[in-house]
């Protein structure tokens, strides 16, 4: 990128930025044949403190408001799912009859059905066995 040619005369700070300061990029001013960095604007630390605190309260705000809506929505559940148990006790009891049983079997054909690698052991005793009865026959 070449560089700005400026046609008007800047007063340029020659002297190193402040602590706290963003460091501005440099600039080569070619009618004085200086380089040096354009005087920045004075910031207030507490002003910028200020405004970060600010920032801090209004997101903890909505954080809380979004925690006390989502407590709100597990309260009405709860109370929904209390209202539907006292309606339907029996049909309640079914209902959780049915999940138990499910995982129950889920669980016990996992638990009920061998391995892979015993599958196809068995698999190839039974091709085995019947390679060695066509063998004794013939």
């Amino acid at each position: 990128m070449p560089p700005r040619k400026s046609t008007e005369t800047k007063t340029l700070d020659t002297k190193g930025a402040k602590i706290g300061e963003p460091v501005p990029k440099a600039i080569i001013d070619t009618n004085t044949a200086s380089v040096g960095i354009p005087r920045q604007a004075e910031s207030d630390l507490h002003e910028d403190l200020s405004a970060l605190r600010k920032q801090i309260d209004a997101l903890q705000q909505r954080v809380a408001t979004a925690a006390r809506s989502a407590k709100e929505n597990a309260d009405d559940a709860m109370r929904q799912t209390q209202a539907a148990v006292k309606r339907h006790p029996v049909s309640t009891l079914v209902v959780v009859a049915a999940v138990c049983g499910a995982f129950a079997l889920i669980f016990a054909g996992r638990r009920a059905e061998p391995p892979r690698r015993y599958r196809y052991r068995s698999a190839l005793d039974e091709l085995r066995d019947l390679y060695d009865s066509v063998r004794g026959r013939v």
